[in-house]
């Protein structure tokens, strides 16, 4: 069973949502907040495995809430609800950790897949190929990061391709194809990426390849996504 919380200053929103999530059988809503204190709250009282967070909530908003639910030992999977899907602030959110977003009019079958993915730690982005146009939007704008362009000498030749073709929005089948290799094999490259870089999950994958200046938009994306 899923136990999933939500947050978000409007009612409505977590009617809907909780409507949605709890049709499903395998999945079960453990509890509500209007903000990011009550989430903060929530998830100290009660297990959860994914976070529903509203990004713009009065009092704390999503983003500071995430950052210090996800500084906690063994903290849910977050994703980021939100109204636009280029947004800074969505943006700032994946920084925080988040572990991808969504659309507050999605249709519920691609929200339930969604959290359903995110609970599974899926090797796949949510929604690859808008969540690597958020990133490339905001991360491109701002110079490249020194602390993270130089953590890349820690990286084998290897490590690197999984690490662009991650950023590009490929699974793992993907990658193993590309690259001539078993799927289980870019499996590990992946988990000693996210050791040395000290790193959550893909999204921030991606966010490093572009804030370290390893890819850009400049660079053709010929990926399937």
């Amino acid at each position: 069973m899923i136990k999933i919380a939500i947050a978000d200053d409007q009612e409505l929103v977590r009617s809907g949502l909780r409507m949605i999530l709890e049709g499903e059988p395998d999945m079960e809503v453990a509890g509500e907040a209007a903000d990011g204190q009550q989430a903060f709250e929530l998830v100290q009282r009660v297990p959860v495995d994914v976070l529903l967070m509203d990004v713009r909530m009065p009092g704390e908003d999503g983003i500071a809430a995430t950052s210090r639910i996800l500084a906690q030992a063994a903290p849910p999977r977050v994703l980021m609800l939100t109204t636009f899907d280029l947004d800074e602030y969505v943006y700032h959110s994946l920084r925080a950790g988040a572990s991808g977003f969504l659309l507050k009019d999605m249709p519920g079958e691609d929200i339930v897949t969604a959290v359903r993915q995110a609970a599974r730690g899926s090797d796949s982005l949510l929604a690859p190929a808008v969540t690597r146009r958020l990133i490339q939007r905001f991360a491109d704008s701002r110079p490249v990061m020194p602390s993270s362009a130089s953590q890349l000498t820690a990286l084998t030749h290897r490590e690197m391709d999984v690490l662009r073709a991650v950023a590009r929005g490929m699974s793992n089948a993907e990658i193993a194809a590309q690259l001539f290799i078993a799927e289980t094999t870019v499996k590990t490259h992946i988990a000693r990426l996210l050791m040395k870089l000290s790193l959550r999950d893909r999204v921030q994958i991606v966010v490093f390849a572009y804030e370290s200046g390893l890819v850009s938009t400049a660079i053709p994306d010929s990926a399937k996504t």
